[in-house]
């Protein structure tokens, strides 16, 4: 891939996780802006190809010279307008404003490609919508998607998102008739930027279909300054172009992963499925606010992100479709069922531990703690040599420990049952300075445990104690074998035994 000095990913921190595209894929290497949540790394494993390492900048790269190649081959991209177009397409996903669907990212030729604006992300700081700039955004969209097929396509998809978040943002319940006014507004500029834009293909390269003579009226007000006007100037602008190069420009389509990368929580015109959504943390599964009750002020997040029934989904639906190319996907059941708000949450438990190494008798283990509020709360072990069956009588272990601390069994009661036991692993300790030799793992383990969190330490064992031969309580010793055969004949035992019903 060619270098990208000079242009938006220059200069730009990515960070490296892992992420399958499913809770059964296997986790792929995955590099991606440091402030993008993990969500964002899962759809980026699940758009790329294959089953390697994915870059964000890599891949995006690709459906951008990919389309940019295809325009200037076809003639609908000059080559003078191939680096902006280039740099548009790049804000729009580093700001994650816009991305094209999840075709474009695999590069896959068949179907129809489409490209989608996350509508929360043009919202400003201070409550007002991005007019301006999501004109700019429609009008690229379509440029891509003009250049990614060579300008040979006369129907085009480019849709919105997360209308939802939008109107929480704004602080509009789905079922209000300002939130419908807002949608429809929305939907006027789309339609209108994009043949707009579709008029300005037409002139230099030739019309293929007329313009509409006769368009829906807009809302005449909204409660978001300046919107009604907006989507009342782009539907006139498109009017005034000599022709158009496309017979559809606007389809709101089923999400894939595109809309999660960029943060949408919701598809088209769907209401929000919440206020809050369960995210598995090591503590277990809790549940923490959508990106939609985040951006409501928390004293109306409960009447915004209320459930929405059918009809109110039916009204919106019927608000938006005039002004797009295509009907809209009939509503259909939410991804998740919607929630209530629940009254003011705790904040997310956040714990802390630590992962102890160390080689006991040439064996090397792996301890790793978590705790909150200075308390032991779980215990882990990792056994590099042990084999499978020896692995899950510890990992059983440590998780009834774990079960027991959490019930408030005091730490205490697991030291003194289990500090001092003897079995395999034992002898001396590396890499503890506190506790050079142990009688096994768990000697070591609890020991541990008890000079990190009960402030005092055991006494050591006798080197004699964790020879390999050394002599524990008889309960304690394994069985030698060979074992003495029975004095009662065989035969003679057969006799004696019974059915007992």
């Amino acid at each position: 891939m060619a270098r990208n000095d000079g242009t938006l990913w220059e200069g730009l921190a990515l960070r490296r996780t892992r992420a399958g595209a499913d809770p059964d894929a296997a986790p792929r290497a995955v590099a991606l802006p440091a402030a993008w949540e993990e969500e964002a790394a899962t759809a980026l494993a699940a758009l790329a190809p294959g089953h390697g390492p994915v870059s964000l900048r890599r891949l995006a790269e690709g459906w951008i010279s990919r389309a940019l190649s295809r325009g200037q081959k076809a003639g609908v991209v000059a080559p003078d307008e191939a680096r902006a177009l280039a740099e548009g397409w790049r804000a729009l996903l580093l700001t994650r404003r816009g991305a094209p669907g999840a075709e474009s990212w695999r590069g896959e030729v068949r179907g129809e490609p489409r490209f989608v604006l996350n509508l929360p992300a043009f919202l400003e700081p201070e409550g007002g919508f991005d007019l301006e700039g999501y004109t700019e955004a429609c009008a690229l969209g379509l440029r891509f998607l003009d250049a990614s097929t060579g300008g040979k396509p006369l129907k085009l998809r480019l849709g919105f998102a997360d209308l939802a978040g939008l109107l929480a943002g704004l602080g509009l319940p789905y079922d209000s008739a300002s939130a419908r006014q807002v949608a429809a507004a929305i939907a006027a500029i789309t339609r209108g930027a994009a043949e707009t834009e579709s008029g300005r293909l037409a002139q230099r390269l030739g019309a293929r279909e007329p313009v509409a003579l006769i368009w829906p009226e807009p809302p005449a007000e909204t409660p978001v300054p300046g919107l009604a006007a907006a989507a009342r100037a782009a539907l006139d602008a498109a009017m005034g172009a000599p022709g158009l190069r496309h017979a559809r420009v606007v389809a709101l389509s089923p999400a894939d992963a595109a809309e999660a990368l960029l943060g949408a929580e919701t598809a088209g015109i769907a209401p929000a499925p919440g206020a809050s959504r369960p995210v598995s943390t090591p503590s277990g599964v809790v549940d923490v606010p959508t990106a939609a009750a985040r951006r409501a002020a928390p004293d109306q997040v409960a009447r915004l992100l209320a459930p929405v029934g059918e009809a109110p989904r039916r009204l919106m639906l019927e608000a938006v479709t005039p002004f797009l190319s295509a009907p809209a996907p009939a509503p259909v059941a939410l991804p998740a069922p919607a929630r209530p708000a629940a009254a003011p949450r705790a904040p997310l438990r956040r714990q802390l531990g630590q992962t102890l190494h160390v080689v006991i008798g040439g064996h090397r283990v792996a301890l790793r703690t978590s705790e909150e509020d200075g308390k032991l709360r779980e215990i882990a072990f990792s056994l590099a040599k042990e084999g499978a069956a020896y692995r899950s009588l510890m990992d059983g272990f440590a998780q009834a420990v774990s079960l027991g601390l959490a019930q408030g069994v005091p730490l205490a009661a697991y030291v003194d049952a289990f500090a001092y036991t003897r079995f395999g692993p034992a002898g001396v300790v590396e890499g503890d300075p506190d506790i050079p030799r142990a009688t096994s793992v768990l000697d070591w383990a609890f020991r541990r445990l008890a000079m990190d969190y009960l402030g005092g330490a055991l006494p050591q064992p006798e080197m004699e104690d964790v020879a390999p031969d050394a002599a524990a309580r008889a309960t304690e010793q394994a069985p030698l074998l060979p074992l003495d055969l029975p004095a009662t004949p065989v035969a003679e035992r057969r006799g004696r035994l019974r059915v007992v019903a």
